[in-house]
């Protein structure tokens, strides 16, 4: 006799949730608020969480090798090792989407910063003070940390 296992069949449910069931289950399995924006960012996280929660995480010994690549990869450039160490940074090639006064506003992660509006920046503070015209922490504006700080 075979097991079931209910994984798959709760990612694949993933894509039919509505979005407000998405961030009740980010709230349970994260324990933190989700971000306000990019449903398909909700989606692939919570896909990784539940299958972390069912299955366990990386392994140390698999965290530490993925460090050692890194460490090759990045050939001792201090700038790039300073992007790999900065974990709370989302990935390269990540567009970030808030909608301001009803215009959605779309940043799109760099290797160097962000870019808004087919224009580099170095901070998601610049961003957002040139969205909304006030001084904004930019982390918080778009939703990747909540006003306390939280991640």
């Amino acid at each position: 006799m075979t097991t079931h296992d209910p994984i798959p069949a709760r990612l694949a449910a993933l894509k039919t949730t509505p979005t407000l069931e998405l961030k009740q289950k980010w709230r349970e399995l994260f324990d933190s608020e989700p971000p306000p924006f990019n449903r398909h960012y909700l989606e692939s996280r919570l896909a990784y969480r539940i299958q972390e929660l069912a299955y366990g995480g990386l392994k140390l010994e698999t965290i530490r090798r993925l460090e050692r690549l890194g460490e090759e990869l990045d050939g001792g450039d201090r700038r790039k090792r300073s992007i790999r160490a900065d974990r709370d940074r989302p990935i390269i090639g990540t567009r970030l989407v808030r909608e301001w006064q009803g215009v959605e506003q779309v940043v799109t992660v760099t290797a160097e910063g962000f870019e808004w509006q087919g224009r580099p920046y170095k901070s998601l503070s610049a961003i957002a003070r040139a969205i909304t015209g006030t001084r904004w922490n930019g982390w918080v504006f778009f939703g990747l940390k909540n006003h306390r700080g939280r991640t």
